[in-house]
């Protein structure tokens, strides 16, 4: 019996998965003849405006939302093209606008910033991140955490909790802002 070396084997298996996805491939032939149709439409056609179809990949809406979802919260600002509410998401980065931003997503509405130091106070420092978790202007459409570190004699920087007013307070100050966008875009 004749001992194959790796070199041989590695061809082997090489070829096998060639020809494993030539036959699956094979299976996926596309008949694109006069006669064939299409689950959504037929050949050439143009969907108007109110007959194209709503079972899309992405539900009802498409990936962006449909205008039920833009009409949620007071229209344009609400957040047609944002995964969440846009007064909650802009009052967000204007109210942590003093502080560096590690991360933004307008999509899954989380932001993240960077460690923050008042020039007041060198030796604490401060980390927020906001949760906006609804569509909706809501009061409970927005969660903070923040996070504060001291510096001790070692020069480290030692984790020191928050009370629960600090990250309450944030999440007025962003209610309040967003509450204001709103009435703002209203009166407009």
């Amino acid at each position: 019996m004749r001992i194959l070396t790796d070199m041989t084997r590695q061809r082997l298996y090489t070829v096998a998965v060639g020809c494993c996805l030539a036959v699956l491939l094979t299976g996926c032939e596309s008949d694109l003849s006069a006669n064939s149709t299409f689950p959504t439409s037929s050949r050439g056609q143009v969907y108007q405006t109110g007959n194209a179809p709503d079972d899309t990949v992405f539900g009802k809406g498409g990936l962006f939302g449909g205008e039920e979802d833009k009409n949620l919260d007071g229209g344009v600002g609400s957040g047609g093209g944002l995964g969440v509410n846009a007064y909650l998401w802009r009052a967000s980065l204007d109210t942590l606008s003093f502080m560096p931003l590690s991360s933004a997503d307008p999509f899954g509405g989380v932001i993240i910033t960077d460690w923050y130091s008042s020039p007041d106070s060198p030796n604490e420092r401060f980390k927020v991140t906001v949760y906006i978790l609804d569509r909706r202007l809501r009061a409970d459409g927005v969660r903070v955490t923040a996070f504060k570190q001291n510096l001790d004699t070692a020069n480290q920087w030692i984790a020191v909790p928050l009370a629960p007013k600090v990250t309450g307070d944030l999440e007025n100050a962003i209610l309040a802002k967003a509450r204001g966008l709103r009435v703002a875009r209203e009166g407009e």
